[in-house]
């Protein structure tokens, strides 16, 4: 068993302790709080109190952009491997000096999980199995900043590196019915931010960044996921594609939902095909997890695993810092003047 503790005690720290407890290799035993509570798991006042009496074997790091910085730091100098939160750091200079203080120690992993989601999963294996041949630009309208350059790095093989950012921001009248907190009960239309960036990863790769205000949660807008490749297209959960001379070919990517109708073993996952091809397979079943509950479970199983030398590092913090780095390009980029070209530096 691989055990980790988290620090803070928010909606995603509760998120870890709670998936942790479906599976199999992987224990949380327990969390740094700065004020005593009652929780699901033993709460701890301090890192150092935590790590004298749990010992884990690593640490989650679910707290405010500022404070991660400190608290990543502050474990790696104890030799604790860390999984920290999205961002790693709140800005490009924050970035600068936790590489400087951490960079080197190899202990960092940063918990990006979008590539890891059952539908991205599935598109990212389809790619990868050359359906449309060389990709050659990812389109994003569904996450923010970091989020969405995640996906377009993973899914083209981009590596880390510089990257040409062009941005424009415009608003408009959206209603906003649904927030995290729940529906609002409110029909008015408010205005509403739009970001819209092409970025330049060069040799020919690029992506578009596509994103308004509460996208996440707001079903008046559609989530879209777009990949050019030299012999098609993948668009959200369908394929077109040159398979022979004259041949043009529309296929669907769909997934095995058990539970309905009178299919009675339970509402869960089960596989994404597309034909004959099974390009994702829910490694949960029995769960009946969301997919971000998916996610999460696959990225602490693939944490444990590096944590005990049986795999490779699932996500180094230099790739969550050039993720970042990119993502701020973008906000800035879209500050000034709405036409300004960015240089992003390679990342070490």
């Amino acid at each position: 068993m691989t055990s980790f503790a988290t620090v803070g005690a928010g909606w995603r720290a509760e998120m870890f302790w709670r998936i942790a407890g479906g599976l199999d290799g992987v224990d949380c035993v327990g969390t740094v709080v700065r004020s005593p509570r009652s929780l699901p798991v033993p709460a701890y006042g301090s890192l150092a109190e935590c790590v004298e009496q749990a010992r884990p074997d690593f640490v989650v790091t679910a707290v405010s952009w500022d404070a991660n910085p400190g608290v990543i730091t502050e474990a790696v100098e104890r030799g604790l491997p860390v999984l920290a939160e999205t961002p790693p750091a709140p800005d490009a200079d924050g970035l600068r000096r936790l590489w400087a203080e951490v960079g080197g120690s190899g202990l960092v992993q940063v918990a990006e999980q979008y590539l890891l989601v059952p539908s991205h999963a599935a598109r990212a294996e389809a790619v990868r199995r050359g359906l449309i041949g060389t990709p050659t630009q990812v389109q994003v309208s569904s996450t923010h900043m970091y989020h969405a350059v995640s996906l377009m790095r993973g899914i083209l093989g981009v590596g880390r590196g510089p990257a040409t950012v062009r941005a424009t921001r415009t608003t408009a009248p959206l209603v906003d019915p649904l927030t995290r907190d729940g529906w609002t009960e409110d029909a008015d239309p408010k205005p509403a931010t739009t970001v819209i960036a092409t970025i330049d990863f060069g040799d020919g790769l690029s992506g578009l960044y596509d994103f308004t205000d509460n996208q996440w949660h707001n079903q008046l807008r559609f989530r879209r996921l777009l990949v050019r490749g030299s012999h098609g297209e993948l668009r959200d959960d369908e394929v077109v594609r040159l398979t022979a001379p004259r041949t043009i070919v529309r296929s669907p990517l769909v997934r095995r939902q058990t539970g309905y109708d009178l299919d009675l073993d339970g509402f869960d996952t089960d596989t994404i095909t597309l034909g004959g091809e099974v390009l994702y397979r829910n490694p949960y079943p029995g769960r009946r997890w969301m997919d971000e509950e998916i996610a999460i479970g696959t990225l602490l199983d693939a944490t444990a695993a590096w944590v005990r030398g049986d795999a490779p590092a699932p996500y180094p913090l230099a790739d969550g810092a050039q993720d970042h780095l990119v993502a701020l390009a973008v906000g800035e980029a879209a500050d000034t003047d709405r036409t300004v070209t960015t240089q992003v530096e390679a990342w070490a």
